[in-house]
C-alpha cells in the first residue's frame, strides 16, 4: 500500500471513530408506574335538622359522623383487599317527619350502605320503615322514643337509652330530691315529646305524685303565657316539659316573668347550655336528664380531636353519632364487606368500646345497660348531677372516677398487611 493511500485509509478511520465517540448511547425507558392500589367508595348518610330552632344539635351530631369518618379515611383501612374512601352525605330533614321520608327516600337512591340518624324520634321512626324496606342499616345517636326499636325491624339501632328509661330516671330524681306534691306535665305534641312525657308522668304516678291533667303546645311555640297562667292558679310544686330548647327556654323564662317560682324539669332535647342563652337567669336550677353520659364524660382522644377540628365542645349527642358511624365502619371491617346484607348480621353481635363507653345491641336493637344522667344549670352551664345506671344512682364524681380507671377507647387502626403466600415468600 502506498503512502497516501495509507495515510487516506487512516484519515477515514479516525473520522469514523470521532463520530462513534459523539452518537449517543439510548437511555433505558423509565420504570413504569406501580399500579395504583385498588379502591372503593363507600357512602355513609347522615340525617338531623340543619336548619330551624334546633339547628345547633342538628350541627353537633353531624359533626361526630364527619369526625368518624375522617378518622376512617386517615386510617386507611381496607375492605374486601380494597382501599376504602368513606364519604358522609348529609341531609336536613328539618325535623318534619315528612321531609324526614323524603331524605331517607333519597339516601336510599343515593345508595348508602348505612345511616347515622336521624336526631328526632319523629323523623327518625317513619325513616325507619324506608330504609328497613331498602335493607340499609340505620343508627340514631339521639332517638329516644320506645317505638323506634319496637317495630321489628333487623337493621334498626340506637346507641342511646330510651324514653321509658329516661322517663323513670328524670321523674324518679325530681320525687327524691324534690319532694313535689303536685306537678304539671306539658308536651309538645311531638313523638318524642309526648312520648317521654308520658313516660315520666306514668312514673310520677307510681311514686304516688298528683299529676295535673296533660297541658299541650307544639315544636314552634314560644308564646306559653295562656298556658302558664293556668298553671299559676293551680300551684304544682314542679313542671315538667317534653320538647326541645328552642321552646322549652322561652316556657321557663316567661314563667319566672310570671312569679312561677317551682322547678322546671325537662328531657334531654331541653338539657342543653342553650337553655340558659334563651331563658337568661330564669333557668338557673333547671333539671334536666340526657339519655346517656354526659359529652364531657366521653373518651379524652375523641374531646381532643372533636375540639381540634371544630373549635368548639360538643353539645349533646355528637360523642353517640361518632360511635353510631364508627360502628358501622367496624361491622364492615368484621364482615370484610360494605354490603349490608353481610355487615348486618356482624353490627347486631358487635362489641365495640366507643367514645361513650361499652356498646352491645340487645335483640331490639337497643343498646345494652344504657346510662341516663342528671343535671342542673348552674352559672349559665349544664352541670351533671348523677349517673344512673342498671336502676343505681351514682354520685357524678364517682361516675367519673370508675371510668378513668378503664382503658381509653382505642383509635381507628390501619389494615394490617395480610401475611404474604408461601409462594411469594420463597
Amino acid at each position: 500500500m502506498s503512502r497516501t493511500r495509507l495515510g487516506l485509509t487512516l484519515a477515514a478511520l479516525a473520522a469514523l471513530g470521532l463520530a462513534g465517540c459523539g452518537k449517543e448511547e439510548p437511555k433505558p425507558a423509565p420504570p413504569a408506574a406501580p399500579p395504583a392500589p385498588p379502591s372503593m367508595t363507600v357512602k355513609i348518610g347522615h340525617v338531623a335538622p340543619l336548619t330551624g330552632g334546633i339547628a345547633h344539635l342538628g350541627k353537633d351530631n353531624e359533626n361526630g359522623a364527619k369526625l368518624s369518618i375522617e378518622q376512617a379515611n386517615a386510617a386507611r383501612i381496607k375492605i374486601e383487599g380494597k382501599e376504602v374512601k368513606f364519604e358522609l352525605i348529609a341531609e336536613d330533614d328539618q325535623a318534619d317527619p315528612k321531609v324526614g321520608t323524603t331524605v331517607a327516600q333519597k339516601l336510599v337512591d343515593a345508595k348508602v350502605v348505612g345511616v347515622v340518624g336521624h336526631l328526632n324520634s319523629g323523623t327518625s321512626i317513619p325513616a325507619s320503615a324506608i330504609y328497613s324496606q331498602a335493607g340499609i342499616p340505620m343508627i340514631s345517636g339521639s332517638a329516644t322514643n320506645p317505638q323506634f326499636t319496637e317495630q321489628g325491624f333487623k337493621g334498626v339501632f340506637r346507641v342511646v337509652g330510651r324514653d321509658d328509661q329516661q322517663g323513670p330516671a328524670i321523674a324518679g330524681y325530681l320525687a327524691s330530691e324534690n319532694k313535689p306534691k303536685l306537678v304539671a306535665v306539658i308536651d309538645d305534641a311531638t313523638a318524642y315529646g309526648e312520648g317521654l312525657a308520658n313516660e315520666v308522668e306514668k312514673a310520677l304516678k307510681a311514686a304516688k305524685v298528683k299529676v295535673l291533667p296533660r297541658e299541650k303546645g307544639d315544636d314552634k311555640k314560644t308564646d306559653w303565657k295562656a298556658i302558664l297562667t293556668k298553671l299559676k292558679g293551680r300551684k304544682p310544686d314542679a313542671v315538667f316539659y317534653g320538647g326541645m330548647d328552642a321552646t322549652g327556654g322561652p316556657l321557663v323564662k316567661q314563667a319566672r316573668e310570671l312569679g312561677i317560682k317551682t322547678v322546671f324539669a325537662f328531657g334531654d332535647g331541653a338539657c342543653t347550655d342553650k337553655m340558659s342563652e334563651l331563658a337568661g337567669e330564669a333557668a338557673e336550677g333547671l333539671l334536666c336528664s340526657q339519655a346517656g353520659i354526659p359529652p364531657k364524660a366521653a373518651d379524652k382522644k375523641f374531646l381532643d380531636a372533636y375540639r381540634s377540628k371544630f373549635n368548639t365542645d360538643p353539645i349533646l349527642y355528637s360523642p353517640f353519632t361518632f360511635d353510631s358511624t364508627n360502628l358501622l365502619i367496624e361491622a364492615m371491617k368484621k364482615a370484610n364487606s360494605a354490603d349490608p346484607a353481610k355487615y348486618l348480621p356482624e353490627l347486631a353481635k358487635i362489641s365495640y368500646k366507643g367514645a361513650t363507653g361499652k356498646i352491645e345491641f340487645d335483640d331490639k336493637g337497643d343498646r345494652k345497660d344504657a346510662e341516663m344522667t342528671i343535671f342542673t344549670m348552674k352559672g349559665g352551664k349544664i352541670e351533671p348531677l348523677a349517673i344512673i345506671k342498671s336502676g343505681a344512682t351514682i354520685k357524678y364524681e364517682d361516675f367519673i372516677k370508675a371510668a378513668a380507671a378503664e382503658p381509653a377507647a382505642p383509635a381507628p387502626e390501619a389494615q394490617k398487611p395480610q401475611p404474604a403466600p408461601e409462594a411469594a415468600k420463597k
